[in-house]
């Protein structure tokens, strides 16, 4: 058995087809004729501007149009004069177009392969594929065609780039197996959006397999088989059948409220990066945003985002939404997400840094800008406000206290708003959790990010493959964290919510729900299977199982006992 990330769940069995990399390799170099070679640079990026548009429909009929903007993304990296203007200004000076085009998009690789943020890394990943598409226009290599694989076939190589996931047909296609990826890989995000199961992150897996072995995927728990015996294949056959079953089940569940065994009624929220999203989380039948990521809208940019063109984002987003609540997270920035024209001093240690709400106090017309457009766009639905990386009451109070200097000038110049915009914490910090009680009589709202409580709670770098063992939310002092501030929340009779992973976690929905929390924001796509574990828990034993487990000394404990009570 090989074991890697379980990026896309169900279980998949079939035949492989290896896709092998192409040889790229090139001699290079100094040009004579530098018109001729700046001609031939251009045609090879004007051909995959257009192939990659032309798979950008094609996704975009056949998956959806979030997925399509992967796509899309990699046409504009191309174009941007940061990236093509450097290149083209080293074929001026004599360089091989292919030299040029390597030198530059590996100079972006290694800077963005170095970030801790996975989504970030995931930059690198597709500046890498922006790169060997165009260097095969430039060398005349051929993709393979993997829209011809047959009925069956499960896909291996070393990653699956958006490119040739364009190609897939679904029916064809029984399951993914990569060498590198994560769970937020674009590979990832589009196998969940074609709901073919997928495990990435399989060390050695194209050199360790042949064209026809067969395969078995566990994409729910990261499982790869080869070549399995007759009493493996029956079993997971099985396991395939009670998988489709279950995703039968949850179709049952779009349309209806999110309640518990005893019919208490619970929330599931979407998060999304893109006013786009919305029509997603929509689609998935979503109760509300409870995590808008304001950032991407000034990442995916090469100027500081306008009041104006915040505000069209927003108000998108609001009235996609139809009503209901939009919780958006200002400017999460700095520590591994930086961004070029905002000029950030490095950092000894980014992370504990001049960042997020630090950095957005300390640069007022920027932040007010962004908190103008978000009540601005508040008179088209309900929209919230929520803080990141909150530390100090201190910095609630002075968010506040730019928001009623612009409802003031707002009211002044007769623009309408909601009166009533709430601003609340995002509590992902260990001296927010220390302070709940406080932070409650100042916040309006809690939304609780268990990826950076984790991390700041265990004093863990996810990213280092040498303490990940620590950086689990199941870990005793992070569940001491998480009820905490929930239990703060409730004695202040404010709203909490969590958008970290963990709120889509089935092991740990029961102990939130004994915990108290009232809205869970997750993937879009994992909406229904939330709401399904909602409804299998009552009260009673949840507070049972919550009781067993917070008594526990240990992460492994922990997790032992709540894979036990499961209920599936």
């Amino acid at each position: 058995m090989y074991k890697g990330i379980a990026a896309s769940r169900g279980i998949g069995i079939g035949s492989i087809c290896r896709l092998i990399e192409h040889d790229l390799s090139f001699e290079a170099k100094i040009v004579s004729d530098i018109a001729a070679e700046k001609d031939r640079f251009r045609k090879a990026i004007d051909s995959f501007v257009e192939d990659t548009n032309a798979m950008a429909d094609e996704i975009r009929k056949n998956i959806g149009p979030k997925e399509a903007e992967i796509l899309l993304g990699h046409a504009v990296m191309i174009s941007d004069p940061a990236m093509s203007g450097e290149m083209f200004k080293m074929v001026d000076a004599g360089q091989f177009a292919e030299s040029a085009l390597t030198a530059v998009c590996d100079m972006f690789i290694g800077m963005f392969s170095q970030m801790e943020d996975e989504m970030m890394r995931q930059r690198a990943s597709d500046i890498s594929d922006v790169k060997v598409s165009v260097l095969k226009k430039l060398l005349g290599v051929k993709d393979i065609d993997i829209s011809k694989v047959a009925p069956g076939t499960v896909l291996v190589c070393k990653d699956l780039t958006p490119s040739m996931t364009s190609q897939i047909v679904k029916e064809n296609v029984a399951g993914i197996i990569t060498e590198v990826g994560g769970k937020t890989s674009h590979s990832a995000i589009l196998a969940r959006a074609l709901e073919i199961p997928a495990v990435l992150s399989v060390p050695g897996i194209v050199d360790a397999v042949n064209d026809k072995d067969t395969a078995i995927i566990d994409g729910t728990e990261g499982d790869v088989y080869i070549n399995p015996d007759g009493e493996v294949l029956s079993k997971y056959i099985l396991k395939r059948e009670e998988f489709i079953r279950k995703q039968a089940e949850l179709k049952t569940f779009f349309g209806k409220e999110t309640l518990t065994a005893d019919g208490d009624k619970l929330e599931i929220y979407c998060n999304i990066g893109t006013p786009k999203d919305a029509k997603k989380a929509m689609e998935c039948d979503g109760e509300g945003v409870g995590l808008f990521r304001s950032e991407f809208l000034f990442m995916d940019n090469t100027h500081l985002p306008t009041e104006d063109e915040q505000f069209e984002a927003y108000k998108e987003a609001l009235e996609t939404m139809q009503g209901k609540t939009v919780i958006i997270r200002t400017l999460d920035i700095g520590g591994d997400k930086d961004i070029p024209y905002m000029d950030f001093e490095k950092e000894e240690n980014p992370f504990l840094g001049f960042r997020a709400v630090r950095y957005c106090i300390a640069n007022p017309d920027m932040y007010k800008t962004q908190l103008r457009a978000i009540v601005r766009a508040s008179a088209f639905g309900k929209a919230k406000i929520m803080v990141p990386l909150v530390t100090t009451v201190d910095e609630v109070r002075s968010v506040k206290k730019f928001v009623e200097e612009i409802k003031k000038d707002l009211r002044a110049e007769g623009i309408a708003f909601d009166e009533g915009i709430e601003v609340g914490c995002m509590m992902e910090t260990a001296a927010s959790a220390a302070i709940a009680d406080l932070m409650a009589k100042e916040a309006d709202f809690f939304s609780i990010g268990t990826n950076d409580l984790t991390g700041y709670t265990m004093a863990v770098d996810r990213g280092n493959a040498k303490v990940a063992y620590l950086y689990s939310a199941f870990q005793p002092a992070v569940l001491r964290s998480i009820k905490q501030i929930i239990t703060a929340g409730k004695e202040a009779g404010i709203p909490v919510g969590m958008c970290g992973e963990a709120a889509a976690d089935p092991l740990m929905i029961p102990l939130l729900m004994s915990f108290g929390l009232d809205e869970y924001s997750v993937n879009p796509v994992l909406v229904l299977t939330a709401r399904c574990i909602i409804s299998k828990w009552s009260k009673a034993e949840a507070d049972a199982l919550a009781d067993k487990v917070m008594a526990m000394d240990t992460e492994a404990e922990i997790v032992a006992a709540l894979k036990a009570a499961a209920k599936e």
